[in-house]
């Protein structure tokens, strides 16, 4: 229901009506709030920043959404990219101001096995039939919600399930044969 009143109201405000395009944009904010609070526990003062970024690449960006899509899973993207973008920056100035000292070599030796663990990950990936690797990329590595995966990936929340559950069930498998 959310959802076809949301895409109505992006349709509406692509056409040029100005009230409908601040309803929208009334709307999604709170989606936003809570889509980022449920990502950002350990950041909440983040929060409140990253709606406004989002709201403003909604804006700016608003041009790229297709009218024959879904809106929220465009919605979501969005938000997640800004989420992202402040967590690279965060990241960056947090490496930037804490003392290494000789710290350094277990650090890069801790990177290089992510390097390493995350090459398997994507070669055994790989090997997962599309639907079952689409579903467990947006579901356990990229953080999104089955029912947001489902609106992107076109399939239903319980093929979804079905999917990630299949696909995990044959990675542990392929990773014990590995070991």
């Amino acid at each position: 229901m959310i959802e076809e009143e949301l895409r109505h109201l992006m349709l509406m405000a692509l056409d040029g009506h100005a009230a409908s395009y601040q309803l929208l944009l009334q709307q999604t904010s709170g989606l936003i709030r809570a889509y980022l609070r449920r990502r950002l526990v350990r950041v909440p003062d983040e929060v409140e920043d990253l709606v406004q970024e989002t709201l403003l690449a909604i804006h700016t960006k608003r041009h790229t959404y297709r009218r024959e899509e879904p809106f929220t899973p465009w919605l979501y993207a969005v938000a997640r990219y800004k989420m992202i973008d402040c967590l690279r920056r965060r990241s960056q100035h947090e490496a930037l101001n804490d003392p290494f000292d000789d710290e350094v070599e277990w650090l890069a030796i801790s990177d290089q096995d992510a390097n390493d663990s995350k090459k398997d990950l994507d070669k055994l990936l790989e090997t997962l039939p599309e639907n079952q690797r689409l579903s467990i990329q947006h579901t356990k590595l990229d953080g999104l919600s089955v029912a947001e995966t489902a609106a992107i990936t076109g399939m239903s929340v319980s093929a979804i399930k079905v999917s990630v559950h299949r696909g995990m069930k044959t990675l542990a498998k392929m990773w014990k044969e590995q070991a």
